[in-house]
């Protein structure tokens, strides 16, 4: 079936029965050249309790299997081994058998898929990201990421909160459970991420939490970026813990400091369960030393896998305390390199062995979130999420089953994910307040001076952190500019229409001539971010988004040359992948127009505003030291 949207009703009617129906929607199963097409989709699995009769039944050869797959390799991430002509059964979206001889459950109406040599994998899981960084609603993202092979993923809708609230929450995970894949949401749990040190358009407190966690496709808390609250223990941060906590439900982490000692320690006694910040080898130890999951990234920007791995490959700790995830991948990756596939890939490239890099990526995954009974292996009772490949190094996905169903082929998705009907006001929410002209971005200079040493927000290509630098920047009319390679940044508000706007300097892009980029994806409290050279141009591309109703777009020489435009909250797109994604490409080539060299500069610049990782940052209140937790002045002294 193509992929395409489902109307209003149809989407009510779906989603009624996603976790809550015994019975499934129908589908149709027809061979073609020896593989299974699809003619139909279904979008919910039932409980093992419902259907471990007919499990039972299929695996002891009374009651036919729905889908045999045989003659492949199974790998077995449970065990660690590659099992050569093992069979699998399916039934009700579920395996049934798993062993060397599945003959005994086919049937008249079974179908029948030569594996032909081929490794059969478990679904990927990736085990903490944004589904907003990829510009792509729900339904969009699933749609890109399943012919990557990705069946399961864990997300944190903490951009969306920052901008929407908890209703924009709840209407990214009510997309989710409409997907054919697995899509748990985690309750964000810091919005502001650092109280006092931003202002966003909508605040998270406990008993949002408390209320999220009844939700049927809530998993857990998302990541506690407060960090500095956890430690002085702050009463708000340790109760949306104890509301998690209490329900059963797992404790995702941020701790994005380079101190090791009391300070981590006291975090962690906090209850966070996983950390993915970590940069370093000695991160990595240090976060499984003390009973947490070290969550290792590869997203668009961030390549923090080859630099902790070695705490694998090297000093020989437990894998299964190791998760592979992406964090944060935008459209162009998706679509152009992968997804877990790719990090996947990367692991096996950086030393580690194909079968600990698979249970990262699967198992250990499913174990952390509580569902390794549910997910995550290829074994009886599980979800029929099943990966054929010919090479478990290269890893192409050659075909992908999810929940017992073809839903990829070839790089072809055969599923459908479905769309919900985003309402009118969550397209709506550029609010500038007016319009902004060049002097909106001027730094004014102290009074009689010529030059004035300023602070900077340096970009460090691939990696979170900024470095706090200092820079002697010349005075001209009473302002102070750029020079050698420092732009100027500002923050300019968009929730409630202040027409504030904060201005900075930052270096690193490499950027030249008469340019300015602007963004009102802004990890996280999504205000607007316009790095640029000339004033005329930064004010003309925040105009061009207020326009819009937000998204990215780069000016030259007071003239667009790219756009992405992302409608929904200003940080979403829900056209298909590839347009986006070639939207995208087009913006990324802009800012090489413009002199940048820097790798998936676009998503260093989203996380200028990220006020809780160091070292130095903007928001809609200043300049903030992340290092001390506390705003700073941009300028110092003159000559």
């Amino acid at each position: 079936m193509a992929h395409g949207r489902g109307g209003a009703s149809e989407i009510l009617q779906r989603f009624r029965f996603v976790f809550f129906s015994r019975k499934r929607p129908p589908f149709g199963l027809a061979v073609r050249g020896g593989w299974v097409s699809i003619l139909g989709m279904a979008h919910s699995v039932s409980s093992w309790a419902e259907v471990a009769p007919h499990l039972v039944a299929v695996a002891a050869g009374r009651a036919p299997a729905d889908l045999v797959i045989r003659g492949g390799k199974l790998v077995n991430v449970q065990s660690r081994e590659v099992l050569d002509g093992w069979q699998v059964a399916i039934a009700k979206g579920r395996f049934a058998y798993v062993g060397p001889d599945a003959s005994h459950c086919i049937g008249d109406k079974t179908q029948v898929v030569d594996a032909d040599g081929r490794y059969l994998i478990p679904g990927l899981c990736d085990g903490h990201m944004h589904i907003e960084s990829g510009m792509l609603t729900p339904a969009e993202f699933a749609a890109a990421v399943i012919p990557h092979g990705t069946t399961t993923m864990f997300t944190d809708p903490h951009e969306i909160a920052n901008v929407l609230g908890l209703r924009g929450v709840r209407l990214m995970h009510d997309e989710a459970l409409l997907q054919p894949i697995n899509i748990f949401t985690q309750m964000p749990s810091c919005a502001p991420s650092a109280p006092g040190l931003e202002t966003t358009g909508f605040e998270i407190t406990p008993e949002d939490v408390a209320e999220a966690m009844t939700w049927p496709g809530i998993i857990g808390l998302g990541e506690m970026m407060n960090f500095p609250g956890v430690i002085a223990g702050d009463p708000k941060m340790l109760a949306e813990i104890a509301a998690t906590q209490d329900a059963g439900k797992t404790v995702g982490g941020h701790y994005a400091s380079f101190d090791r000692g009391v300070p981590f320690h006291a975090y962690a006694a906090g209850g966070p369960a996983d950390d993915h910040e970590g940069t370093a080898e000695a991160d990595a130890i240090a976060r499984v030393r003390q009973g947490m999951r070290s969550m290792m990234r590869l997203g668009s920007a961030w390549y923090d896998v080859e630099s902790q791995i070695t705490a694998v490959t090297e000093k020989g700790l437990d894998p299964r305390n190791f998760i592979l995830c992406t964090d944060d991948c935008h459209s162009g990756t998706l679509v152009n390199d992968g997804h877990m596939d790719r990090v996947v890939r990367h692991a096996i490239e950086c030393g580690c062995d194909p079968l600990i890099a698979l249970q990262m990526a699967t198992v250990n995954t499913a174990t952390h979130f509580g569902l390794e009974r549910e997910l995550g292996s290829i074994a009886p009772g599980r979800r029929a999420d099943v990966i054929l490949t010919s090479d478990l190094r290269a890893l192409p996905i050659e075909h992908v089953f999810a929940r017992g169903v073809l839903v990829a082929e070839a790089g072809v998705l055969k599923a459908e994910c479905p769309h919900l009907d985003w309402p009118s006001d969550t397209r709506d929410t550029v609010h500038l307040g007016k319009t902004l002209e060049s002097e909106h971005f001027e730094i004014a200079a102290p009074e009689g001076a010529n030059r004035v040493k300023a602070q900077v927000i340096g970009v460090v290509e691939n990696q979170a952190p900024t470095e706090a630098l200092e820079a002697d920047l010349p005075i001209q009319n009473g302002i102070v500019e750029g020079e050698h390679g420092v732009a100027q940044i500002a923050l300019v508000e968009r929730h409630q229409a202040t027409g504030g706007v904060v201005n900075g300097f930052v270096s690193g892009f490499g950027y030249s001539g008469k340019m300015a980029m602007a963004s009102t994806v802004a990890h996280d409290s999504h205000h607007m971010i316009v790095v640029g050279t000339d004033r005329a141009n930064m004010a003309a591309a925040a105009n061009r988004l207020g326009e819009v109703g937000g998204g990215v777009t780069v000016f030259k020489d007071g003239a667009e040359i790219a756009l992405v435009e992302l409608p929904i909250a200003g940080l979403m797109s829900d056209s298909p992948a590839r347009e986006v994604a070639a939207k995208a490409d087009a913006m990324v080539a802009a800012m090489a127009d413009c002199g940048c060299t820097l790798n998936n500069a676009y998503m260093q610049h989203s996380l200028l505003a990220l006020v809780v990782i160091p070292s130095l940052r903007i928001s809609d209140l200043g300049l903030v030291d992340v290092d001390r937790f506390e705003l700073t002045d941009l300028l110092g002294e003159t000559t």
